[in-house]
C-alpha cells in the first residue's frame, strides 16, 4: 500500500523500503542526478566517497566483489523484476528509489542504464606495495578477491627489503598493467575488461588517468573493475617533486617494465626477449601523446605491434588487448 509523505510515496515492498519519487530534485537522489563524477569523489571524500553503477549485471558483479550499496534508483517495473532479487540474495536493506520512466529519462545517459542504478560506497585506497603483495598471497591461497579496499587473506609480516619483496612478488602470476594518463572512460573500461579476460594480475594507474569507478568506465568494463585488483601509482610523467619514476618503483619490487611505444629502440612485441622476465609490467600511455621521454628512458624495454597498410598505431584499448595476449 503506497502512502504519501513529504511529497514522496513510500511503501514496504517485498521486504524493501521502496520510495517513489515524483521528481529528480529530491535531495535523496542528488548522487544520481546532480553530482558530477568529480563531486562524487572529491566533495564526499574520503570516508563518504560514492560511485554509481548501472545495469543489473554490473551491479551484481560489484555486489559479488564485496562493494557496499547505499541505495538503488530504478524504474518501477524493475523493482520487482531485478532489484528485489539482488536485495534478497545479498540481504540488503537499503532505500530503493523508484519513478516512472518519464521522470528517470531526465538523467543523463539513462537509456544506457537498463533501468537500474546503484549508489555504492567508494572503497579505500591501498598502496602499490600492499596491492601487489595481497594479490600474490591471494593467488597462492587460491582465494583472490578484489583488492580496492576489500579484505584479503592475512599476509603476516610484510617484506622490509627489496630482496624480501622480490621473494614475495615472485610467486603466482607475474603480469601487471600500468596506465599512464589514459583519460577516456571507455578506453579505461575496455582495458580492464581485456586485463580480466587475458589474465593480468593487477592494474596500476597514474593520478592523471580516468577513475576506474567512473560510471561509464564501470559499464564498459562489464564490472571487471571490481574483479581485477587496482590502485593508483605515483611517479607519472606529470608528477612533481623529483621523486622516483614508477618504472623505478616497480623495479625495486622485482618487476621489469615494457613500454608500448614507437621509438628507435622498440622491438616487435613477439620478440623472445620480452618472454624472459619472470615479473613484467606492461605500460600503456595516454591517448594521442603516448608516454613521456622520461618514462620511456626508465623502462627496461620498449615494444611495438607490427602493423600493415601504413597504419602506425592502434587505439590504446585495442593495443592493450594485443599486448596482454602476447605477453600474458
Amino acid at each position: 500500500m503506497w502512502r504519501r509523505r513529504n511529497r514522496k510515496l513510500f511503501c514496504k515492498f517485498a521486504g524493501m523500503k521502496v520510495i517513489e519519487i515524483e521528481s529528480l530534485e529530491v535531495p535523496e537522489v542528488a548522487v544520481y542526478a546532480h553530482l558530477t563524477e568529480a563531486q562524487l569523489r572529491s566533495r564526499l571524500e574520503p570516508e563518504q566517497g560514492v560511485f554509481i553503477v548501472e545495469s543489473e549485471k554490473v551491479i551484481r558483479v560489484a555486489l559479488a566483489a564485496g562493494m557496499r550499496p547505499l541505495s538503488f534508483l530504478a524504474e518501477r517495473k524493475f523493482v520487482e523484476r531485478q532489484v528485489r532479487g539482488m536485495c534478497e540474495e545479498y540481504g540488503l536493506e537499503v532505500p530503493v528509489y523508484t519513478a516512472e520512466r518519464e521522470v528517470l529519462a531526465g538523467l543523463t545517459g539513462y537509456a544506457l542504464t537498463r533501468g537500474v542504478l546503484c549508489a555504492m560506497r567508494r572503497p579505500g585506497e591501498v598502496s602499490v606495495d600492499t596491492l601487489l603483495s595481497q594479490r600474490q598471497a591471494a593467488t597462492r591461497e587460491g582465494s583472490a578477491r578484489n583488492a580496492t579496499g576489500i579484505p584479503l587473506p592475512n599476509l603476516g609480516e610484510q617484506p622490509d627489503s627489496n630482496v624480501q619483496r622480490q621473494a614475495v612478488y615472485g610467486k603466482g602470476r607475474r603480469r601487471i598493467v600500468v596506465l599512464d594518463g589514459v583519460v577516456n572512460s571507455e578506453n579505461t573500461g575496455a582495458i580492464f575488461r581485456a586485463a580480466a579476460a587475458l589474465g593480468m594480475d593487477a592494474v596500476l594507474l597514474t593520478r592523471t588517468c580516468c577513475d576506474p569507478l567512473n560510471r561509464r568506465a564501470c559499464r564498459v568494463s562489464m564490472g571487471t573493475v571490481f574483479q581485477v585488483p587496482w590502485t593508483w601509482i605515483e611517479g607519472g610523467e606529470r608528477s612533481e617533486g623529483g621523486g622516483k619514476s614508477y618504472p623505478q618503483v616497480l623495479r625495486e619490487l622485482g618487476f621489469k617494465s615494457v613500454a608500448m611505444a614507437l621509438t628507435d629502440r622498440s622491438v616487435p612485441i613477439d620478440d623472445p626477449v620480452l618472454r624472459e622476465p619472470e615479473r613484467l609490467a606492461i605500460i600503456m600511455g595516454t591517448e594521442g601523446d603516448g608516454l613521456s621521454a622520461e618514462v620511456l628512458e626508465a623502462c627496461d624495454y620498449v615494444a611495438r605491434i607490427p602493423m600493415q597498410h601504413g597504419v602506425d598505431s592502434l587505439n590504446v584499448a585495442a593495443a592493450a588487448a594485443v599486448a596482454f595476449w602476447e605477453l600474458g
